[in-house]
């Protein structure tokens, strides 16, 4: 079992200091993160709609970004540096209006310099994906 080296107390500090365009806009709550996994929830706002009434794309794709961020900043510590090199994105059916995003992200493998994840990203309290992500981040020397 992954042992977290951040905290979700300490994962929000951090991000509020160094990320703060993503983080401290308080529409994204970190739930639980523990080393190899993660939970985000972004509170529905009008903002995430394109026209038709449907979450948008690069609602989905941030998120699901940032929550790889977080379940990696939870495994290697706060490495501000680590960075996305690949996201693919599946959009599987119609994100609800009105509706919390959620995003669950794992980490597949963890290496020295590359780790490789999943996220589910999820409507509501509907259990049916409406995406499923795959993304790799580069981690930096550590010295």
């Amino acid at each position: 079992m992954a042992v977290a080296k951040m905290s979700v107390a300490e994962l929000e500090t951090f991000l509020h200091t160094e990320f703060p365009q993503a983080f401290s806009g308080g529409d994204i709550a970190i739930e639980s993160a523990d080393g190899a996994t993660c939970l985000l929830r972004q509170q529905y706002s009008e903002r995430m709609l394109r026209p038709g009434g449907t979450v948008s794309g690069p609602t989905l794709m941030a998120l699901a970004d940032f929550a790889m961020y977080v379940v990696l900043l939870s495994a290697i510590g706060p490495i501000g540096l680590a960075v996305t090199t690949n996201l693919n994105i599946n959009f599987l059916r119609k994100g609800q209006p009105e509706q919390d995003v959620l995003a669950a992200a794992r980490l597949l493998k963890l290496g020295k310099r590359l780790a490789v994840g999943e996220v589910t990203l999820l409507s509501g309290t509907s259990p049916d994906p409406i995406a499923h992500v795959t993304a790799t981040y580069s981690i930096p020397n550590a010295s």
